[in-house]
This record gives C-alpha cells, structure tokens and sequence, in this order.
C-alpha cells in the first residue's frame, strides 16, 4: 500500500501522502479507508503529499474516472503536494476535471508552505 492518511480533528484537516509506486487502486483504496474512518469529516479540507512517489502508474483516463469520484464537500479545500513536471500535470488535469463539476477548491502546490498557507487562509476567511 502506497497511500496513507492522519486526520487532525482539531485542525479539520487530512494529511494524505503517497510513497513509491502509485496506482488507481492505491487511490481507491486510500478513499474506500477514509470514507470509514469514524474521525472523517467530508468538510475537512485536505493536503495529498505526492513528492515521496517514485512512478505513477495512472493515465489520463484513470485521473478523469477518479476525479467523478469526491469524499469532500463542496467547501472543502484541496491541496496537492508535488515534486515535479510530470506530478504537477496529472494533478491539475485532476484539479481541473473536478472544477468542471463545480468544485472550486483544489489548488496543486510545489511548496509545502504555500499549500499550508492557502488552506489556513480558508479558517481565517470562517
């Protein structure tokens, strides 16, 4: 398993990585746990850190069939953590798949901070 999740109930946040070889199943799998987990909250936002994966093993198509799928709700934002051109593109093609469903608030990010900083920016707006 590539995927792992911590839920900071005080920060109502996920903290998501990923590590090595990464696949669709790790994503469902990793969505199919969180769903159950008791401590999840769908109005949590969400930072997925992608930098400790070494090979993506999804395609275009595997990114616009995970994107129809969605844990959090509409207020929620998204940040995703990556290391490179290649991860940067599979995320904002997922960033934009679900834009076109109506969901506004996934960013991609190269910098830890700047991920931190804009999903604290979204406690300070409440």
């Amino acid at each position: 398993m590539a995927a792992f999740y911590k839920i900071d109930k005080e920060r109502r946040l996920v903290l998501s990585s990923a590590a090595g070889v990464f696949t669709k199943e790790d994503v469902l799998g990793h969505m199919e746990r969180l769903s159950k987990d008791p401590d999840f909250d769908p109005d949590f936002s969400q930072l997925i850190d992608f930098r400790q994966v070494t090979a993506f093993e999804i395609g275009p198509e595997d990114v616009r069939q995970l994107a129809e799928r969605n844990l959090f709700s509409a207020h929620s934002r998204r940040a995703l953590l990556v290391k490179d051109d290649l991860q940067f593109g599979l995320a904002r093609m997922f960033e934009i798949h679900r834009e076109l469903q109506g969901e506004t608030g996934i960013r991609v990010f190269r910098s830890l901070d700047e991920a931190l900083d804009w999903i604290a920016a979204l406690d300070s707006a409440s």
